[in-house]
């Protein structure tokens, strides 16, 4: 399913416009009412899949793009990096539905202009649009300050990346005997791989693992429609 794109291109009547992408209809159209209540904004298109907030924003060359994180053909920060590549000026912000760290820094280092959770109110979204128009190159997010001080200085489990990824083989619901054929271990090895995981997240179970690993921003959580 391909989202229409009225063909518009620049500025409308001196209103900074808005091309919205994300793949959930209702998140779509919870913010196209956001922007329409501000006179400062016109949206002038929607698409669903990477590859139409590339062609669409090639086409209307909007004054910003909405971008989710998660896309059915592919990753918003691998779009986010095209099109700060093909268009320097365009103000891009990228929404995610769990805004951890690591994803933060993703947008950061994909170019983008700002940064907002899915859990904000949609007002944060608009504000991060005006930024973005008028800074397309200064990086925003409300958690930022925190974020770098984390970075800086660490807290919590720090993860070896056999850990990080027994903990991805976990999340997709592999066995212990799938984790290790992934791993080229034996199951014996994968079993301590996994004993020494749980050990670090304070869990005793899988699903207390995944649940601690969520809440630190060590996976990602499935994309779900906020607004």
């Amino acid at each position: 399913m391909n989202a229409d794109a009225l063909e518009t291109t620049g500025q409308s009547g001196g209103q900074t416009t808005v091309l919205i992408v994300d793949d959930h209809d209702l998140i779509r159209k919870g913010l196209r009412h956001a922007f329409d209540r501000d006179p400062e904004f016109e949206v002038v298109g929607e698409a669903d899949t990477a590859a139409d907030a590339l062609r669409h924003a090639a086409s209307l060359m909007p004054s910003v793009v909405i971008m989710d994180l998660r896309l059915p053909d592919g990753s918003g920060l691998d779009a986010t990096r095209k099109l700060r590549k093909a268009h320097p000026n365009m103000g891009i912000v990228v929404l995610t539905m769990y805004a951890g760290d690591d994803q933060l820094f993703g947008a950061l280092d994909a170019g983008a202009s700002a940064f907002v959770p899915k859990s904000a109110p949609a007002n944060d979204v608009v504000s991060a649009a005006r930024h973005a128009a008028a800074n397309p190159t200064a990086f925003s997010a409300a958690d930022l300050a925190e974020a770098m001080q984390r970075r800086l200085t660490p807290t919590g489990p720090q993860l070896s990346p056999r850990e990080s990824q027994v903990l991805k083989l976990l999340a997709d619901g592999l066995s212990v005997a799938g984790i290790a054929k992934q791993l080229y271990v034996s199951e014996s090895t994968a079993k301590t791989h996994i004993s020494k995981l749980y050990e670090k997240l304070g869990a005793g179970n899988r699903a207390q693992a995944l649940m601690t690993a969520l809440k630190l921003g060590l996976l990602e959580a499935p994309d779900q429609p906020k607004f």
